[in-house]
């Protein structure tokens, strides 16, 4: 894709976001400044933008840039928030969110996803963030209290072992549901001692898969 195209499909991209009520200027800045080219496969630079998602290393999935930026959204990060990202993938949300917060851990389970994320990451100047070889399905005491938490995987029911890892005030998104069906984008709110649930969008996420990956 040459610039003129890359950014023309960008600024349908943030029109088609705006149409949909996402406003916030500092989401829209920070796909603006991260360019989603340097993420995505190489056959697939000219869909960058496109809707749905695409194919990744590992036998993944890179999320569609339009559901991206609903669950960031949905987030509400705030500039003084540390973030608990698990999944990193290509490290593109990765990068959107690091724009958005003070710092940043992600943990992915594939050694291959670790390595190019990070490299990505650093080619871009990007270093407020820490992404770590490991397995957090099942949650890590390793992980500390995170203001914000969001799940690129999904849960088959409430992910009690991460609630215990949200900051009073804070937030986490995940989906929730069956492997092999839509599950419901749920947002965890922490108040107090209390838990507020909100359902807000439904999704297909490949589930939470334990372990780290011997070969890849």
């Amino acid at each position: 894709m040459n610039t003129d195209s890359n950014r023309e499909a960008l600024a349908q991209f943030l029109l088609r976001l705006r149409s949909r009520g996402i406003t916030d200027h500092r989401l829209l800045s920070a796909f603006e400044d991260v360019p989603r080219r340097n993420f995505v496969p190489v056959i697939h630079v000219s869909e960058a933008y496109a809707r749905g998602q695409m194919p990744i290393e590992c036998g993944q999935s890179m999320t569609a840039v339009t559901m991206v930026a609903k669950l960031v959204s949905a987030l509400d990060v705030q500039r003084e928030n540390r973030v608990l990202e698990l999944g990193t993938g290509t490290g593109y949300q990765t990068a959107l969110l690091a724009k958005l917060c003070e710092k940043i851990v992600s943990v992915e389970r594939f050694r291959t996803l670790h390595e190019k994320a990070q490299q990505r990451l650093t080619q871009l100047g990007i270093n407020n963030v820490i992404i770590k070889l490991m397995d957090a399905s099942q949650g890590n005491n390793e992980l500390g209290i995170s203001d914000r938490i969001i799940s690129n995987f999904s849960f088959p029911d409430i992910p009690r072992d991460f609630i215990d890892n949200i900051a009073s005030n804070g937030i986490m998104i995940a989906p929730v549901g069956p492997p092999d069906d839509l599950q419901i984008v749920k947002k965890f709110t922490k108040v107090g001692s209390r838990l507020q649930v909100e359902d807000l969008f439904s999704v297909r996420m490949q589930p939470a898969i334990p372990g780290i990956s011997k070969a890849i």
